[in-house]
């Protein structure tokens, strides 16, 4: 078993400027930042396994790479409400809020709590991580029923004016998710995109995150998939 000490000495071992700065142009901070790719951490994390102790422990490293490591390795069952919360509240880069939601947020009983408190958030990236979780369920959680992301549509077009953009970014990546996911949902997805349109035309958000959806969800690509009614 490699103890706490060795497995950040290791991380820190792997530390790739280049990589840091490529990461930058991307929007990820370079603040704690290692610069180590993430296929490597995952492959690291399968060979630690699950656990949730040295999760806890990575996260608090403030190390970006250690961060991830921790969303990979936490296991889903002990993880509290508090603690999502914390990790949300202190995330400063969109991909450790992407790939907490896709490999642990969305596996934890809080999911879908997740997806309807946060929304109202005022921090940027707690209101991200809203957003993000809709767009993953709606890939992941193949037994969720049409009327619970149906009534996810008000809060993706009230959120659709918010300029920010880690915020405006998730949202149309939520509403596009959630139109993708069946025939029925994509005829909603569409009517809440041009709603969207007709009721905040002075928003240039709202237009980015409309626009975008409508273009996707009318491609006859996405549409080819389901079989017709």
């Amino acid at each position: 078993m490699q103890t706490y000490a060795a497995l950040i000495a290791k991380l820190k071992s792997m530390k790739n400027e280049k990589n840091i700065a490529g990461m930058a142009r991307f929007g990820i901070s370079p603040k704690g930042t290692l610069g180590i790719p993430v296929p490597v951490l995952r492959s690291m994390a399968k060979k630690l396994g699950k656990n949730h102790p040295l999760a806890i422990q990575l996260w608090n490293t403030k190390i970006h790479e250690a961060r991830l490591l921790a969303a990979f390795i936490d296991e889903p069952a002990k993880v509290t409400y508090k603690q999502l919360e914390k990790w949300a509240k202190e995330t400063d880069s969109w991909d450790t809020c992407d790939l907490a939601c896709s490999n642990l947020f969305d596996r934890t009983e809080f999911a879908w709590k997740i997806v309807v408190s946060w929304t109202n958030r005022k921090e940027e990236f707690v209101k991200r991580y809203a957003f993000t979780m809709m767009a993953v369920l709606a890939v992941h959680d193949k037994k969720a029923k049409d009327k619970e992301f149906v009534r996810l549509l008000p809060l993706i077009a009230k959120a659709s004016t918010d300029e920010r953009n880690f915020v405006k970014k998730a949202v149309n990546w939520a509403l596009r998710q959630i139109g993708k996911r069946n025939r029925k949902l994509n005829g909603k997805a569409i009517a809440c995109a041009k709603k969207i349109l007709h009721t905040y035309p002075y928003s240039k958000a709202a237009r980015w995150v409309a626009n975008g959806a409508v273009r996707e969800l009318e491609r006859p690509e996405v549409r080819v998939r389901w079989k017709p009614n």
